[in-house]
């Protein structure tokens, strides 16, 4: 079959469903990809896939710009002719899939996360609902990473829960994040992973560690990620430039492989304000590090609050706070149980073979 795998970037195809690519691959499929070229397209190709690039603005929403995609995307369809298409996040999975649905391609989707649109009652957030309803008329089967999300949908009628399904996320590599020996730094490191977008839950983040600092804790506080000022809801660069300067976090910057990162720190932090399933918590978590998260749909997937980490209160700074200290301040054998805890829970429930199979069922089904 020719199968057309469609993203907002090619970053999140080759860092999050590589092993998926493969797969199909090795299964004699012949992969197309989808999504704007950036640094990460060549080596798509390098595996096999046949790349096609689309222009798409992954930051904000705005259904008049956007709705452009769906004319881009149909030519790319009608000249690729697709056996199935799959789509991730939410420009594809709208315009994607009504562009599809205009040359009678089947399509399966995949909701990776609701991100603010639900949370806000504005024309935005209208809007968007309303094209989710139009779409998901059409899609053979759609996955959700959250049984949170998938409610939501159901609930409002957006779609029919005969054609959905759960998938553990995009699943994690239990090979690649690995554990190691354990050992707690000098200096308890608390690690954030995440774009510099208030939705993760960044200003909370540092007013937390700022009430943690006035009351005399010492430990590194430490953010790795990129800076995206140009975002609708990021954070000015002056404003993490002064975060900086005056020592209130470590900020270091970017990288390709964050395992290293994950390896040296105690724990990670993730205060998001809603997930999907959030792929930091997966790598964490998979690497035996025990996590403190907010009590939202995604992180409360990942998370069990006192088995594998903690959760805390949806923007209460003092809460994060609280539940930082309590885990710098559990002891050596506790911190190991719960980083042991959640490897656990990865090999049990978040296997990245758990979600390919999936996949591969869904476009077997397609097939025959």
């Amino acid at each position: 079959m020719k199968v057309a795998i469609v993203l907002n970037t090619s970053w999140n195809i080759y860092n999050f469903r590589l092993n998926f690519v493969k797969a199909l691959i090795e299964q004699g499929h012949e992969v197309h990809t989808v999504a704007p070229h950036d640094d990460f397209t060549h080596f798509l190709e390098e595996v096999g896939c046949t790349h096609h690039d689309v222009k798409m603005d992954s930051r904000g929403a705005n259904p008049i710009k956007d709705s452009a995609l769906i004319f881009e995307l149909f030519l790319i369809y009608r000249r690729m002719r697709p056996d199935v298409v799959l789509h991730y996040t939410i420009k594809p999975n709208i315009y994607g899939t009504l562009a599809a649905s205009m040359l009678k391609i089947p399509v399966v989707n995949n909701v990776c996360g609701l991100g603010t649109i639900f949370l806000k009652d504005n024309l935005v957030s209208k809007m968007a609902i309303w094209l989710y309803k139009i779409a998901f008329r059409y899609p053979k089967k759609v996955f959700f990473q959250n049984p949170d999300d998938l409610a939501i949908f159901v609930d409002r009628k957006i779609i029919p829960k005969g054609i959905t399904d759960l998938l553990p996320g995009s699943g994690i590599d239990l090979s690649h994040f690995t554990p190691t020996a354990f050992k707690r730094n000098k200096e308890f490191t608390f690690l954030l992973i995440s774009r510099l977008i208030t939705d993760k839950g960044i200003l909370e983040f540092i007013e937390a560690v700022k009430d943690l600092k006035a009351k005399g804790m010492k430990a590194k506080f430490q953010i790795l990620g990129a800076k995206d000022p140009k975002h609708q809801r990021g954070i000015p660069v002056s404003l993490i430039d002064g975060w900086i300067q005056s020592e209130t976090i470590e900020y270091l910057g970017t990288t390709t492989d964050v395992r290293d990162f994950i390896q040296q720190a105690d724990c990670v932090v993730l205060p998001s304000y809603r997930e999907g399933t959030p792929r930091t918590l997966l790598e964490a978590a998979s690497s035996s590090k025990p996590i403190v998260a907010t009590d939202v749909p995604g992180c409360h997937n990942v998370v069990r609050h006192q088995y594998n980490g903690l959760l805390c209160k949806l923007k209460d700074p003092q809460d994060l706070a609280d539940k930082m200290f309590e885990m710098a301040n559990y002891d050596d054998s506790t911190l190991k149980r719960m980083g042991e805890n959640g490897r656990t829970k990865m090999e049990l429930e978040f296997d990245e073979k758990i979600v390919v199979a999936k996949y591969i069922n869904a476009i077997d089904t397609i097939k025959g």
